[in-house]
């Protein structure tokens, strides 16, 4: 039962909400069109959502006009973000690159970022980045929205919603990390016009032209769902519930050797050993469900070459991991070897599978089987505002299917000394027991929230 009470305390939190819209400084051009890969469209369904929190130094000066500015400047490079979405004839989407603009909202908070980041609830963070979706209009829907909010100490929260369509959390990072850079250069910097004209001008989909090969296997790691039309967002079948705890760098470090069992030389990756420990103890609150013994691991990919315009858009590797044995019975090292050396790479299936149908189907990644997000590899705390980088980023995905997800992420600007903040969402019915096999496993304790 909803405590309604508790839900209008949460909303009278973020208060003043006023709306305007920001684009490119200048003019992109006529008939200038975004193509998305097939790798996009399986993504659409999904989006990236980023919080930044910094103090009152790093925000000291800084003025709306002055982080519009940097907007203006910034939509001249990714032009295609600012744009709106359309079909072809055959129904295939793209992006018309037509300088619509995102929506910027600007909110007021009566508490301190300390405050508030003590009050140790994930749910609060969607108060700070917006929870639109894309539809049911294309043509009026923005596909990134950014939110300032302004709080009583005099520091700052700038949330980004980011459709997955436009690219994964990496793209997402360096677009608001070059925001940094940007909000920084203003005054001395000549924004030369850098327009592209790339394949992404005027290419007419020449991808829904190729036949798509047939499929021996069709990927693992996604889901079809049933027809969304224009309004990108599936239901889920169970209420999910979102998480986020702190594992700290003494914590890693426990949890690493213990996995390594008296071979204390073979030191195991933190990211598989945190996914060995949550994949176990999810397994067990399930009590032997037919799906617990694949799941999916999305990693950013350090040599991606996919790019529009030099833009890196959805190229994070996309895997899965399959076990031949009950995973409860199982102890975390053999999962953790698993994990690092039998993942296979779903991408060209994914995109097969997409271009089966010339992208008209419709799909979800994130929870279509227990997904493990890693983004330790991100620049999270790239962002900086005078010179300080962010007191805390949170980091996490909307769109999740009932198999849930669980994202790894660094807990401060530091990096490995300050431990990794891991958040996972999943069927509300299931946290409280996971909750406590977590801490059995010793991760969490009081910071679970």
């Amino acid at each position: 039962m909803v405590n309604t009470k508790v839900e209008e305390d949460r909303h009278v939190l973020v208060h003043g909400i006023r709306l305007s819209s920001v684009g490119p400084g200048r003019s992109t051009g006529s008939d200038v069109v975004h193509d998305l890969s097939g790798m996009d469209i399986a993504m659409k369904l999904h989006y990236v959502k980023g919080v930044y929190f910094f103090s009152s130094q790093a925000a000291q000066g800084l003025t709306l006009a002055r982080i519009k500015e940097s907007l203006f400047h910034l939509f001249c490079e990714y032009y295609y973000s600012s744009g709106r979405l359309r079909r072809t004839e055959s129904g295939r989407p793209y992006i018309k690159c037509n300088d619509c603009g995102a929506r910027f909202i600007e909110a007021q908070c009566d508490k301190t970022i300390h405050e508030w980041l003590q009050m140790k609830d994930s749910s609060v963070q969607k108060l700070l980045v917006s929870q639109q979706v894309i539809g049911p209009d294309l043509s009026f829907s923005p596909t990134t929205l950014i939110q300032v909010t302004h709080f009583k100490c005099g520091g700052i929260s700038l949330g980004l919603s980011w459709a997955h369509v436009l690219g994964d959390a990496l793209c997402a990072s360096n677009f608001i990390n070059k925001c940094g850079q940007i909000i920084a250069s203003i005054g001395s910097i000549n924004m030369q016009p850098n327009f592209h004209s790339s394949s992404g001008t005027s290419f007419k989909h020449q991808m829904s032209k190729i036949p798509a090969p047939p499929l021996s296997h069709e990927p693992l790691s996604v889901k079809q769902v049933d027809p969304v039309g224009d309004h990108w967002i599936t239901a889920n079948s169970c209420k999910m519930d979102t998480f986020s705890f702190h594992v700290t760098a003494a914590q890693l470090a426990t949890l690493q050797s213990q996995i390594s069992g008296q071979n204390q030389t073979e030191k195991m990756p933190i990211f598989e050993s945190l996914c060995a420990i949550i994949w176990h103890s999810i397994a067990k609150v399930r009590r032997g469900s037919i799906h617990a013994e694949i799941v999916t691991i999305c990693k950013n990919d350090p040599s991606a070459k996919l790019a529009i315009n030099g833009i890196v858009t959805n190229a994070q590797i996309i895997s899965t991991v399959k076990a031949d044995f009950p995973i409860t019975e199982t102890d975390p090292k053999r999962l953790v070897n698993l994990l690092v050396n039998e993942a296979v790479d779903e991408r060209r299936k994914i995109e097969e599978l997409v271009e089966k149908d010339n992208g008209l189907s419709d799909f979800i990644v994130y929870g279509a089987r227990l997904t493990f997000v890693d983004l330790e590899e991100v620049d999270l705390y790239g962002f900086e505002l005078n010179g300080h980088k962010p007191e805390f980023v949170y980091y996490t995905v909307q769109g999740v299917g009932d198999e849930g997800a669980v994202f790894v992420l660094p807990a401060g600007p530091k990096g490995a000394d300050e431990g990794r903040i891991v958040t996972i969402t999943l069927p509300e019915n299931q946290v409280p027991e996971l909750k406590a096999e977590l801490v059995k496993n010793g991760l969490g304790g009081h910071d679970l929230a």
